[in-house]
């Protein structure tokens, strides 16, 4: 019998403390398992443990308080700039149930899309694309507007009901993609009467509007993305480096 490896083992591991998470009798608030009991009960390292756990807070189901531990997140909804989550996920690891609108499903050809989604998505003059528009609800409540145009030749068989749930399991689970990440520009934006009808806000509510464009391997574009987030329920997270110097390093000398 083959030995398990270590990252089978920790993928294993997440998806064990993912569902304790959720099925465990933990509420909003509660204190989770720490690294050193993660470790004794599943038999594995701390270095393990402390991945799994680092995992399910970046997720949003957990959040790290300096000098206390690790905590069962509330409900509030992140946007974690450092990664690509599901928004499903997100919704569940708040406590709150996620669902889908789609309010426009159609097909495109390059010449009816702007220059600067031809440009993004490295588009072909015949290319075809799916475009749809989809509200994001949690609990039933709007939270998301979003505007997606697809490329058709990398996920043919896209269809207005399989977009309801997660784009990223679908492309994943279902058309074997490899999403290695995408490209964002983020900005804050009042919204039209329409934008805040859609989202039940009222006009002129500050939004935050984020432009993407999603890869696969070897810089393939997938998709190009207009999506709206409600601030009053929405928050944006990441984490900064160290302060970038232009100071020379020791023993390098600078041009008088």
């Amino acid at each position: 019998m083959n030995k398990p490896t270590a990252d089978s083992v920790y993928r294993k591991l997440h998806v064990h403390l993912r569902l304790k998470v959720r099925e465990g009798g933990f509420t909003a608030g509660d204190q989770f398992l720490t690294e050193r009991e993660i470790a004794g009960s599943y038999k594995v390292s701390r270095v393990t443990a402390n991945k799994a756990l680092s995992r399910l807070v970046t997720e949003g189901w957990l959040e790290f308080r300096t000098g206390a531990g690790t905590f069962v997140r509330g409900d509030v909804l992140d946007y974690d700039l450092r990664h690509l989550v599901s928004f499903t996920e997100k919704a569940k690891a708040a406590g709150k149930k996620p669902g889908t609108k789609v309010l426009v499903f159609e097909k495109l050809t390059a010449t009816e899309v702007t220059k600067a989604i031809r440009t993004g998505l490295k588009l072909g003059a015949d290319e075809e694309l799916f475009y749809f528009e989809r509200l994001r609800l949690a609990d039933g409540s709007p939270v998301i507007f979003e505007r997606r145009w697809v490329i058709d030749r990398l996920c043919p068989k896209l269809t207005s009901t399989n977009v309801r749930g997660s784009l990223y399991s679908l492309w994943t689970d279902k058309f074997g993609l490899e999403i290695t990440g995408a490209d964002e520009v983020i900005r804050a934006v009042n919204l039209s009467s329409k934008q805040a009808a859609l989202l039940d806000v009222l006009p002129q509510t500050a939004g935050l509007l984020v432009q993407s464009t999603g890869y696969l391997g070897g810089d393939q574009p997938l998709w190009w993305e207009e999506t709206l987030y409600r601030t009053d329920v929405y928050e944006f997270r990441n984490r900064l480096g160290g302060l970038k110097t232009s100071r020379p390093a020791v023993g390098q000398f600078t041009k008088s």
